[in-house]
């Protein structure tokens, strides 16, 4: 069955607002290539723009300590970039540095591949491997040649001919753009971004409220949270990455020092820039020392050592350093960050790939403020798009139960299994229910669902468990501290209370029977769940009713049969010591304000259909789970069952009398 347009605008998952619509893809398309074509132009911007995000919180200090708006900009800017000058000399001298001394690793690198080759002729890897260092090898004795005694006295006769190339006479001009142009491009472009960078700094609270305009000025409390949430995060992402870089670095060019690495101090900074790659940004700084230590050292020990410093400090940062100080997440997923560094290196190159990560930041940040870039907040952002209970039924829906467990497991750190059943288990399953019900969830798909749900409720029957002897003072957990729970120690509330959940009419009755019952169990009382089926008259009989106080049935159709709430009268018959109840289950409200759980499509419970479960003889009937839990605590004597409606008198004049009559 086709979903209808009134079926969309009613689901909160696939709402308008957040479909990719085709004029939507053509802008996008137009943006990418305008930023692609003109990258000229952007990318100084986007540079200028990040280092303004990074310097904004020094510059606003400076104003607070009392210093104007311009020398704090000039000082600040000053500093950042005399700073990266001098990281650029520093580099420069390091790498004349190493240029020199390649030739004097010949010998060792000669050793190391004939080494290779004695102990791995036969593989075909170690071949090449070492094909590729010779290469390395001769290409550093071509950069620079060093003759020996022998070569200067080869004869000219003795020598290979000396090839001639004809060399095309260059204007003065032509020769001035060769040589000036190369250097010309990017000294204008630091220079371009400083400046830039100085008058953001200087105008940025009339760029602040020129954006306002721009965006919105109907909603100045939207707009200025972007605003303050993307400075916040970008800035925090910049000074907070350097100074993890630094603390990889230092330990980096120290250790390289210690072992022998020639330019240690550039293999430091090298580091330093390079983590700012993201994941694979480590092992290209491992790379060049690795190769120098293969070159520097006749054995095998320099590699050794090399490989064992960035190892451990790689482990020391990533476990530990890095946690600790990012107090907040960069809201970026991380297969986001790795396909934002792939599109961002093809727009831009090298420095489109340093600059991945914090502009991605920006776009999921105005995502998710500004409904007109929300497309990027669903396809980079971090949080969860669909709700938890849309999520649970997802996976139930494909017979995933054992993630469906996963997730489960993984909220249950945080809250009790009651509220997860109430809050994510029964909400999922109301959505099969209305599937089922609009004729889109075949027979197939409803059974491989409840299946799911009732491995997923087994495979939890462990967290009872864990619950009864935490809140029985037997074991401490953090659950306790933030939940609204009785004393540890105290009885529980259904200590002495039987109760057996049926489930009404389905197999996600029986599901929602099971999710009951084992809250029950949670809650101290001995409970037990069955399926529908074994409502018939001749297998109830055998359910071992005297065992139990109570007897509650489960529904998740809001408006369930009479048919089905006669199953009260016929209970309450076979066993009239039994209370029975019954759960009618309506989609709850969420706690959260922002966390919308109430899908229009799925009706309210009618207090009409309530009303006749009592008139049938019904002990309590309830719409959630909470008031099903209260509702089977209690020790009331039982109602009786509502005498069956007076049937019409029948004439008992055989019908062929009445025939012939």
């Amino acid at each position: 069955m086709a979903m209808d347009r009134q079926d969309v605008l009613m689901r909160p998952e696939i709402a308008p607002a957040s479909r990719i619509t085709l004029p939507k893809l053509a802008t996008i398309a137009a943006v990418i290539a305008i930023i692609y074509f003109a990258k000229d132009i952007f990318l100084p911007l986007a540079i200028a723009m990040l280092v303004t995000f990074a310097l904004s919180p020094l510059a606003t200090r400076l104003r607070k300590l009392g210093v104007p708006n311009l020398p704090s900009v000039l000082l600040v800017v000053a500093t950042a970039f005399i700073a990266i000058g001098l990281f650029i000399l520093v580099v420069a001298s390091q790498l004349g540095m190493l240029a020199q001394n390649l030739p004097t690793f010949q010998a060792n690198i000669i050793t190391k591949v004939e080494t290779l080759r004695e102990a791995g002729s036969d593989n075909g890897m170690v071949a090449k491997l070492t094909k590729m260092i010779t290469a390395i090898n001769d290409e550093i004795g071509a950069a620079v040649p060093a003759p020996s005694t022998a070569s200067l006295a080869t004869t000219t006769a003795e020598r290979a001919p000396m090839p001639v190339e004809v060399v095309e006479t260059l204007s003065p001009l032509a020769m001035l753009q060769n040589l000036v142009l190369p250097l010309v491009s990017p000294i204008a472009m630091i220079g371009l971004v400083v400046v830039v960078v100085i008058f953001m700094l200087l105008e940025r609270e009339d760029l602040r409220d020129r954006f306002i305009k721009l965006v919105g000025s109907n909603d100045l409390h939207r707009t200025t949270q972007v605003l303050e949430d993307a400075g916040q995060r970008v800035a925090q992402y910049l000074l907070v990455q350097l100074l993890v870089n630094v603390i990889y670095a230092v330990p980096i060019g120290v250790g390289l020092w210690f072992i022998g690495v020639p330019n240690a101090i550039l293999w430091g900074l090298l580091t330093l820039v390079l983590r700012f790659v993201p994941y694979i940004g480590s092992l290209l700084a491992a790379a060049f020392p690795l190769f120098l230590a293969f070159a520097v050292s006749p054995d095998w020990t320099a590699v050794i050592w090399t490989l064992a410093l960035f190892a451990s400090v790689e482990l020391i940062t990533s476990n530990a350093i890095e946690p600790y100080l990012y107090g907040s997440r960069t809201g970026v997923s991380p297969l986001a960050i790795i396909v934002s560094a792939i599109f961002w290196t093809w727009i831009w190159g090298p420095l489109g790939l340093v600059l991945s990560t914090p502009l991605t930041v920006c776009l999921v940040v105005l995502g998710r403020h500004i409904p007109q870039f929300e497309v990027f907040d669903i396809l980079f952002g971090d949080d969860p798009i669909l709700a938890p209970h849309a999520r649970l039924y997802q996976r139930l829906l494909v017979g995933d139960g054992l993630e469906a467990t996963f997730r489960a497991e993984e909220s249950l750190e945080t809250q009790y299994l009651s509220d997860y059943y109430r809050d994510v288990g029964i909400p999922a399953l109301l959505i099969a229910q209305n599937d089922h019900a609009r004729g889109v969830l075949t027979t197939d798909q409803q059974r491989r669902l409840a299946e799911a749900t009732q491995t997923m409720v087994a495979d939890l029957s462990v967290v009872v468990s864990e619950e009864l002897d935490e809140l029985r003072g037997l074991a401490k957990d953090s659950k306790s501290e933030a939940a609204d729970r009785p004393p540890v120690g105290t009885p529980l509330p259904g200590d002495g209370y039987r109760v057996m959940c049926v489930g009404g009419r389905s197999d996600l009755d029986d599901a929602a029977a099971a999710m009951l019952a084992q809250t029950l169990a949670a809650e101290g009382a001995t409970s037990a769940h069955r399926p529908h089926t074994d409502l018939a008259p001749s297998r109830f009989r055998t359910l071992a009713a005297d065992d139990y106080d109570c007897v509650v049935l489960a529904f998740l159709d809001p408006a369930p049969s009479r048919a089905s709430l006669l199953h009260i009268r016929r209970i309450k018959l076979a066993a009239p010591h039994l209370r029975v109840g019954i759960l009618i289950c309506e989609m709850p409200q969420a706690a959260d304000p922002g966390t919308e759980m109430v899908n229009s499509q799925i009706q309210p419970v009618a207090e009409a259909t309530m009303q006749e479960a009592r008139d049938i003889g019904a002990d309590f009937v309830v719409k959630t789970l909470d008031g099903a839990i209260k509702a089977a605590f209690v020790k009331d004597q039982p109602l009786a069952a509502a005498p069956a409606k007076q049937r019409p008198l029948r004439s008992r004049i055989p019908l062929r009398a009445q025939a012939a009559a």
